[in-house]
Parts: C-alpha cells; structure tokens; sequence
C-alpha cells in the first residue's frame, strides 16, 4: 500500500511513523508514506496556500490551485484508489471503514487546515471524506495519524499474530472481552478459572458471552445497529 499524505505542515506527522507497528510495517515493505507540503505548490514566492474566503466571514481557507497542483502531479504517476480528506464533517471513521481501506493499494490523504479547503476541491478531486469524530482539531494532521494506523495495521504481514487484529472490538460489533495474563493470583485478585481451565471451546463460549454482556452495558447502540 502506498500512502500519500498532504499537509500544511508535514514535519508534524513524521515521528508516529518513525516507532512502532507503523515503522515496522514501512521497514518490512508492506507501506510506503509520502508526505508532501502543500506549500511546496503554491503559486507565488510567498508559498501562500491559503486566503480570505468569499463573502466575508472569520478564518482563512485552503486555495484550490495548489492542491489542484498537488494531486494531478501524483495523479500522473499512478493510479489512486480514494482521495481522502480530513474534515469534521465527513463520514465518522469505524472498523467496518479500516478494514475496507485496507484492502486498497493508494491513497491520497489530504489534511484539511484553517477553516477548510476551497469546496472545488471537494467538488472534483475527494471521493471520500472522513472525521474522526465530532469535534474540531487544529487540522487534519491528527485524524490522518489515526487513519493511517487504524488501516496499516490491518494489512497481512504487519501484526506479529495475524488473528490479533480480527477479534479486536468493533470487528464483529461488539466490544472486546475481558482479558488477561500472568499471575493468575495477584493480591488475591484471580483470574476467571475458566480461562486457565485449557477447555478451548468453553474459553471461548465465555469470551463471546463477555464481549456481548460489556457491549450491551458500554454500548447499546452497537448492537442496535
């Protein structure tokens, strides 16, 4: 998969995909991340990516020339599955959505800033848009992160145990179950004896069972839905 993430200010990006699962995976050749600095496509000496909007009003908006600048010249040297932009008010990100995204080979990721981008971007280059959740962030620098990880540690080849991402929560709309490691006895707190009984298809009758009871208490909606 490849990964090309526009952004105001790239450099505040960088260090999530230095550590960790993420670094591992870009190491391993499973991800490649691009990072592109919008400004490196603005029009004057001035690297001006943005202006005041039509109409009046507080806050500036992302021009639409140097994005439009940005995204043809990738476009121009591969094909993209989805141009993605960060903004509050697109479709809230869930598993069903990771788990979708991950099956892709590129993507375009673009970090809204200020008070948004020019709607033409979005009218002619976006095919999805995508929140993180209902709020405002500075930008969308830190919905991408959270984006890229929730897709990246999907892909085959990236976690150690290829099972452990499908009984994560949200992955059959239900919330995970209890769990638990060693000591079995800490401070007289024990472990559920079913869980050290060995008897596989029990174990596994009461982690569903769990993962229902936590889902219906912590969130009913789930399974509403």
């Amino acid at each position: 998969m490849r990964l090309d993430i526009i952004s105001v200010v790239p450099d505040l990006m960088r260090s999530p995909f230095e550590a960790s699962i993420m670094k591992r995976s870009i190491d391993k050749g499973l991800v490649e991340v691009h990072f592109h600095d919008l400004r490196d496509y603005s029009n004057n000496n001035y690297k001006q990516i943005d202006d005041y909007q039509f109409g009046g009003g507080a806050g500036m908006v992302m021009m639409v020339e140097p994005i439009d600048k940005c995204i043809t010249k990738l476009k121009s040297e591969r094909d993209y599955d989805e141009v993605i932009y960060m903004t509050p008010d697109g479709e809230t990100l869930n598993q069903g959505m990771a788990n979708s995204l991950s099956l892709k080979g590129n993507l375009v990721i673009l970090c809204g800033h200020y008070k948004g981008v020019d709607q033409r971007v979005r009218d002619h280059f976006v095919t999805k848009e995508i929140s993180i959740g209902d709020y405002v962030l500075s930008g969308g620098e830190l919905g991408a992160i959270i984006l890229c990880d929730a897709i990246i540690r999907l892909i085959p080849g990236v976690l150690g145990n290829e099972t452990s991402a499908l009984t994560d929560s949200f992955q059959d709309d239900l919330l995970a179950p209890p769990i638990y490691t060693r000591p079995a006895d800490y401070n007289g707190w024990k472990v559920p004896e079913i869980l050290t009984s060995g008897n596989t298809p029990k174990i596994e009758a009461w982690r569903e069972e769990q993962a229902l009871k936590r889902t219906q208490e912590r969130r009913p909606d789930l399974l509403e839905e």
